[in-house]
């Protein structure tokens, strides 16, 4: 193996994740040039395609995925523990890269950034807003914040918000030519704006709780979002039911745009979670994050 090859294997990384070899130049600062004869070296060495090139993109082929997927994680590890070896406890530094649904970026991860980050001038955050199921090892992410019950076991989740109850929304408008449901059987007959999360299947269920039992219907609509700002519109102008948590159409509620329905049947979800893998070394700029996020119950 040449003594530049955990170098090569790095840039092929950046190029494959970023799908562009002038955004992965500009990360490695190097030149375009230099890089793209990089991955050609690599290539010719293996014998075969990585990355497939148009004049307008760049995308891993089939072997290239396979590589990615295995290197993806190891690349991010070792930069991590490497971050940690070096990096001064007492002055954090480094950038922390997190994925989070809007909802939590907008009401927790931003609020705390705002008053944590003039306190560490040598600390970066990158935050990229999801509302799917995202892969923070394979793509890279240092941590990432989603609802609890989304977060996979094999991770450290750290509670960083209150339990979020749910709630199903409707308009006064609706409801003058519609009969409200009493049960979540009677939403068949309702016009329901859905969620679009392909990351859970597409459209995923409602989840009910009654008689002591989990209960997850269908439900059927002319309109699906996969932000929920735009469910709160859509619900607000009349276009059907929606459900939200209830934070997120709490003043909605209170203003009487809308009219909570099937109250006894809403669960109640598990809150935010910060989350990151249990093989992850923590970083000082990651502890400090993990800290200023930390909800005390």
């Amino acid at each position: 193996m040449m003594q530049d090859e955990l170098g090569t294997l790095a840039a092929f990384v950046a190029v494959a994740e970023a799908r562009s070899f002038t955004r992965a130049a500009g990360r490695l600062g190097t030149s375009q040039s230099a890089l793209s004869h990089r991955i050609r070296r690599l290539e010719s060495r293996l014998g075969m395609r990585l990355l497939a090139r148009t004049t307008r993109s760049v995308a891993p082929t089939e072997a290239g995925a396979r590589l990615l997927e295995t290197l993806g994680p190891a690349i991010a590890d070792i930069r991590g523990q490497l971050a940690a070896l070096t990096e001064d406890p007492a002055r954090p530094s480094g950038t922390v890269r997190i994925t989070s649904a809007d909802h939590a970026a907008e009401t927790i991860l931003w609020p705390a950034l705002h008053r944590l980050l003039p306190e560490y001038p040598d600390v970066a955050v990158q935050v990229d807003v999801e509302n799917g199921l995202v892969d923070i090892v394979a793509a890279g992410y240092t941590a990432g914040i989603r609802l609890g019950g989304n977060v996979d076991k094999d991770m450290v989740a750290v509670p960083i918000g209150p339990p979020e109850p749910i709630a199903v929304v409707v308009s006064p408008t609706y409801l003058a030519t519609h009969a409200a449901p009493v049960t979540p059987g009677d939403l068949a007959e309702h016009a329901c704006i859905n969620r679009w999360l392909p990351s859970l299947g597409g459209f995923p269920a409602w989840e009910f709780v009654g008689d002591g039992r989990v209960t997850r219907t269908r439900v059927s609509g002319r309109l699906a979002f996969n932000r929920p700002e735009l469910t709160l519109e859509a619900a607000v102008a009349g276009h059907g039911l929606a459900y939200l948590l209830r934070s997120q159409c709490a003043t909605m509620l209170a203003s009487g745009q809308l009219i909570g329905v099937l109250d006894d049947w809403c669960p109640v979800l598990p809150g935010y979670h910060l989350y990151f893998p249990k093989s992850r070394q923590v970083t000082p700029a990651l502890r400090v994050i993990v800290d200023a996020l930390k909800y005390d119950r």
